[in-house]
């Protein structure tokens, strides 16, 4: 251990976040006319909405991305393959960029789009499709663990799909909207809050119930009892909203859902439902999980659903993932002001739309040994499929009887079939979900054997987590460069340190890519979403904010910017000199001086 601290003080963290979605990395010197080669690979949940599954990815250029000193071809080309992994026919629906298809196999189709353009692309790439069916359909596929799997169990995964019948019938809904109103929310997050609860109000129906209560350390509610959703009563609501929801005091969460819970005590033909929106951590987080489990075993037939949203960086999502597995429901977060009234109205519209509840599956009663992701079978709605997975020893059997609850209260089961997943590889496909399910119990239960566990899963299948630091290796000139490799917190790093250094290796620990496990001094000093961001700016958050504003026009024309486009029409030595000149103008802060004057 004391090796490892004294490695800390000497191997630089590079990368950070400089958003959710923005992640800086300095590369290392690069010598003058070298090509860049840069490859990226990420997890991404598609989306799905009306029936259709789409994809949003990255594909814009702005113009100061070109490169200095000769003209190349701008050659831009997608390869898209699309594996539903059902069996049943794939039906295009839109895209972005002119796709022509290639292959067609029932379930499996692939695209291929590639052309010269006179500029990059500056459109993302967007895909959907829909999945041929009218009712309810889904199946089970099963994978064998490959050989150097830690985990030697099979691995399956279980979906339903709601199918495109948009006539179906939705559960009646009694809501309570828990909101935080506490200090620390003021300004836009407040705002934005206000207007995508008004904006779920408004898609209530008359029979649904609903109530608010806002909450900072003490609760204020709109109504002592539920109120159906009336126009009358919707527009009360929105004007107590508007006069009520002022942002004052601590954080206190465990009060404002002990209130929601005696709300929703006699419910008996409706879907009880929890919206809980916080942007901070409390002491008692781990009491509140325990608490709410409390009410699943109540002997209610239906029990309440928590579904949880979290604001910013401050508040522990892990905590928020947790209390939403614990009460069957869905947990969504915002990083930026901008996003929370989307992100807001999307989770409640895929939450308030159920269609089938207190789901169950036969086959997993039969089973030698299971381990289920999520832990509770969460209902299905019309608005996203369900998608359940884990890993079990056993015998599967060839088809499994699913049964539950339809919106009439009456009974209905559905024979899925069984098969193997010959070219889905589950074991990548899962690994976000798994990983984020047990880092969530970890953080609950506080055991190092799941903290293992979920460092073992991060190593194996790529994906970063809070147990685990990605790192570059950097080689020598001329040497094939590795891969970049996750290492186990702690009790790897310094076994890796030595066997680099024993190479001629450098390396570099990347900045953590976790969302840590909330902060409670930050909630208690009640700092507001986006503080946490005012920092002195280095070139890198100058380019990015001039990239990013309507000045990025006028800075691609005047400036350092101009200067570097004209080195374009020099030949290869005078490009190389005036680029290597500007590098050096940027050292004396050139960058923030053509920043500010821009």
């Amino acid at each position: 251990m004391e090796d490892t601290i004294d490695m800390e003080k000497v191997v630089k963290a590079e990368g950070r976040f400089l958003k959710c979605q923005i992640y800086t990395l300095k590369v290392p010197q690069v010598d003058g006319g070298s090509t860049l080669s840069i490859k990226i690979s990420w997890s991404q949940k598609l989306s799905y909405h009306d029936g259709k599954f789409g994809i949003n990815v990255p594909f814009s250029f702005p113009a100061y991305v070109n490169p200095v000193g000769k003209k190349i071809s701008k050659r831009e080309k997608i390869l898209l393959k699309v594996n539903s992994g059902t069996g049943k026919e794939i039906i295009y629906k839109s895209t972005s960029h002119p796709l022509k298809e290639q292959t067609r196999q029932a379930s499996k189709v692939s695209f291929i789009y590639e052309a010269e353009v006179p500029a990059w692309s500056t459109a993302d790439f967007t895909f959907s499709y829909t999945v041929n069916s009218t009712d309810f359909f889904g199946g089970v596929l099963l994978q064998s663990p490959f050989l150097r799997d830690f985990d030697q169990r099979e691995m399956f995964c279980f979906y339903l799909f709601p199918g495109n019948i948009q006539s179906r019938k939705v559960f009646r809904k009694e809501v309570v909207f828990l909101i935080d109103i506490s200090d620390s929310m003021r300004g836009d997050a407040l705002e934005n809050a206000k207007i995508a609860l008004v904006a779920s109000l408004s898609k209530l129906n008359p029979k649904d119930a609903f109530n608010i209560i806002a909450f900072n350390g003490e609760v204020l509610l709109f109504s002592p009892s539920m109120k159906l959703a009336t126009k009358e009563a919707i527009s009360d609501a929105t004007e107590w909203v508007g006069e009520k929801l002022i942002a004052n005091g601590g954080t206190n969460i465990l009060l404002p859902l002990n209130q929601a819970m005696k709300l929703l005590a006699e419910t008996t033909d409706s879907i009880p439902l929890i919206f809980l929106i916080t942007d901070g951590s409390v002491e008692d987080e781990k009491e509140i999980c325990n608490s709410m489990k409390g009410y699943l075993g109540s002997g209610q037939s239906i029990c309440p659903r928590i579904c949880t949203f979290g604001i910013g960086s401050f508040c522990n999502h892990y905590f928020l993932q947790m209390l939403a597995h614990v009460g069957r429901g869905h947990y969504h977060a915002a990083y930026d002001a901008d996003t929370i009234d989307f992100q807001i109205q999307r989770l409640f519209a895929s939450a308030s739309s159920v269609i089938f509840a207190n789901i169950k599956m036969d086959a997993l009663e039969h089973l030698d040994s299971l381990e289920l992701f999520p832990s509770h079978i969460p209902d299905l709605s019309s608005g996203s499929p369900l998608i359940v997975s884990g890993r079990y020893d056993g015998n599967f059997p060839g088809c499994v009887k699913i049964s539950g609850t339809l919106a009439d209260m009456s009974n209905f089961t559905i024979d899925l079939q069984v098969q193997r997943a010959k070219d889905v590889p589950l074991d990548r496909v899962l690994a976000r979900r798994h990983i984020d399910i047990l880092r969530a119990y970890a953080w609950l239960l506080g055991t190092k054997e799941l903290e293992e566990k979920v460092a073992k899963m991060s190593i194996q299948t790529g994906v970063p987590c809070e147990y685990t630091r990605m790192v570059l290796a950097q080689t020598n000139k001329g040497e094939k460069a590795p891969e970049p490799i996750l290492i186990q917190q702690v009790y790897n790093k310094l076994k890796l340190l030595k066997k680099v250094e024993s190479e001629g290796q450098k390396i570099i620990f990347l900045g953590k890519l976790g969302l840590g496990f909330g902060n409670l001094a930050a909630t208690a000093q009640n700092i507001p979403l986006g503080a946490e961001e005012a920092k002195p700016p280095d070139p890198t958050d100058v380019l990015l904010k001039a990239a990013s504003n309507c000045c990025s026009r006028l800075l691609d024309r005047c400036c350092c910017m101009c200067f570097i486009q004209s080195c374009t029409y020099l030949n290869d030595q005078c490009a190389i000199v005036f680029t290597q000149l500007c590098t050096a103008l940027a050292c004396f802060e050139c960058l923030n001086c053509c920043y500010e004057l821009c």
